[in-house]
């Protein structure tokens, strides 16, 4: 529990870390474009009290007109326009080229310049007015949208990056997974092997004994189980078709091996339900699903199993009436390692999930589950 607090904190950690960045870049740009503003309204104004000077003085000097006209000539990206009190174009710079001989378009662009910067007024003599519009250079209009989609596009790789080293550590999971069961095979096969041979002696002495066959049915089992946990990491092949068979079969063999204090019930349609499945692995998720209900009923209660047909899909419930969980629980429950017992390392389920989703391209959940009053898993597969 204290592993997954800190897990939990972690990732906010993180989550929290990756936001700062990102509203930290969208600021600084924010800054900088506001910046950059203000700067192009200063050459505005320095453009405008030119203008103004020039008005003023009938016969400037040299030096000045070679200054005013650095000043009119430096201006190269901000677009302006003068128009008089009736509306008269004076000036106009940096406009688009497809408008230079159009009159009204340039005093509509100026009118539209207007909602951004009020224009400047200029006193001439007589009582004469100038009015000069301006708006952003193009440049400026292009980065006020660089913070965001600057943002976006860092955004997208720290989900990206989430993304990708979830993906790696799950495929490392699977692995691990896989190589485990491979070599929980290995190790059963061995001592199995030798209880084989053993048998073989007794049955000199006795080939009838009912003790004898009970646990030839027991070594089968245990061939099945090592042959379940080495299909774990290969596509195994769906060449079983009769699905009633399957679950019948499991039913049989379960009900003679639990608790006679269980009521465990099967309920199968009354005509025969093709399935590509594999019987060996699903045979494991039927009895996974079983033995938790037992475990979850502490050896006394009722367990019910169905098989629906629904649409094109078939639908197994495994209904029990035990301790229930939490939303928690639930939300856990098919995680590699999450287990609410004490004993047990919380694979079954999680390898129950692989062997359906992956293997079986069905889906396998928690229909419905109530604390105190018992689980129903339900596993979706699609018929022939």
């Amino acid at each position: 529990m204290r592993k997954s607090i800190f897990a939990r904190l972690n990732n906010w950690i993180i989550f929290v870390l990756m936001t700062i960045v990102v509203l930290s870049i969208v600021i600084a740009s924010t800054i900088l474009i506001n910046f950059l503003r203000k700067e192009e309204i200063k050459r505005v104004d320095i453009l405008v009290s030119a203008l103004k000077f020039q008005q003023e003085v009938e016969t400037p000097s040299l030096e000045i007109q070679e200054l005013l006209l650095q000043i009119y000539s430096s201006n190269t990206t901000i677009p302006v326009i003068i128009l008089d009190k009736n509306n008269e174009i004076m000036v106009h710079r940096n406009i688009p080229p497809d408008i230079e001989d159009d009159s009204e378009k340039i005093v509509a662009l100026a009118k539209q310049m207007a909602k951004s910067y009020v224009p400047i007024e200029i006193e001439l003599v007589k009582g004469n007015k100038q009015f000069v519009y301006y708006d952003n250079s193009r440049l400026l209009n292009n980065l006020q949208y660089s913070p965001y989609i600057l943002g976006f596009f860092i955004l997208c790789y720290f989900l990206f990056s989430f993304w990708f080293f979830r993906t790696i550590k799950k495929t490392d999971e699977g692995y691990l997974w896989a190589g485990l069961a491979k070599e929980t095979a290995h190790q059963i096969g061995t001592p199995l092997s030798s209880m084989i041979g053993w048998m073989e002696i007794m049955k000199l002495d006795d080939p009838e004994s009912e003790g004898i066959h009970e646990i030839e049915k027991d070594i089968e089992r245990l061939k099945t189980i090592s042959e379940r946990f080495s299909k774990i990491g290969s596509v195994p092949e769906l060449n079983d078709t009769d699905f009633n068979a399957t679950i019948q079969e499991n039913y049989d063999y379960l009900k003679t091996r639990i608790s006679r204090k269980i009521n465990f019930g099967l309920h199968l349609p009354n005509y025969t339900i093709s399935v590509p499945h594999n019987k060996i692995l699903m045979s494991w998720v039927i009895e996974n699903l079983v033995k938790n209900a037992v475990d979850a009923m502490k050896g006394e209660g009722s367990i019910s199993m169905s098989v629906i047909e629904r649409n094109k899909n078939i639908v197994v419930e495994v209904q029990d009436t035990g301790s229930g969980m939490t939303k928690h629980q639930a939300a856990n429950a098919f995680k590699p390692g999450y287990s609410t017992k004490k004993r047990g390392w919380g694979l079954g389920l999680s390898l129950a999930k692989r062997v359906i989703q992956e293997y079986h391209s069905g889906d396998i959940k928690i229909a419905q589950t109530e604390v105190g009053k018992g689980t129903t898993f339900r596993i979706t597969v699609k018929k022939a």
